[in-house]
């Protein structure tokens, strides 16, 4: 639960629905990890394509959550999409940064846990089943064009602003309604 809420709160979560329905006009149907199908293609890629453990640090943790293997925001513009999804535990799923504060990508995140683990001889096998997953898997990722993906980027983009500029302007009309009416008394 949010602690507290922002306009780039909605803005951010317009940029998902929208990376969202991207997925699923890729994958030509629904993508919903909640129920249905889409349930089943996670619990099968979670348990057949992982083993029922974290993809980064192989965990059988009970509580494996969904990772967005491209992150799923602004940054990485990451589809929701079976191949972009990979089972992670609790730990695994905090995105570690690297020296300047920016998250690492997944490659850099697997190799970052392998190390603090002691385990960089994993590392090049973990990174292959992952890579199968997302390239030669039934449930493979779309290759996307550097055309498309500036377009996601463009839109994404302009969604975000779109979103935090109607929340200020609804901030304004409220208070503008409050003082001539509530306020005022007329």
């Amino acid at each position: 639960m949010a602690v507290y809420n922002t306009s780039s709160d909605s803005s951010n979560t317009a940029v998902r629905a929208l990376l969202t329905k991207i997925g699923e006009y890729y994958l030509k149907r629904s993508f919903n990890t909640g129920s249905g199908k889409g349930k089943k293609d996670w619990e099968e890629i979670r348990d057949n394509y992982f083993n029922g453990k974290c993809c980064y640090c192989e965990s059988d943790d009970l509580k494996l959550q969904i990772e967005h293997l491209i992150m799923f925001n602004r940054t990485e513009y990451g589809l929701h999409h079976p191949g972009n999804i990979a089972p992670v535990c609790t730990d695994c799923n905090k995105r570690r940064r690297d020296d300047n504060k920016n998250y690492l990508d997944w490659k850099g995140h697997l190799k970052q846990i392998c190390i603090e683990r002691n385990e960089l001889d994993l590392f090049e096998i973990r990174k292959e089943r992952i890579l199968y997953h997302m390239n030669e898997s039934e449930y493979k990722y779309p290759t996307l064009s550097e055309a498309e993906k500036h377009s996601i980027r463009v839109i994404a983009n302009s969604l975000y602003e779109n979103i935090k500029t109607e929340s200020e302007k609804a901030l304004n009309l409220y208070k503008d309604l409050d003082e001539a009416f509530v306020n005022n008394k007329l």
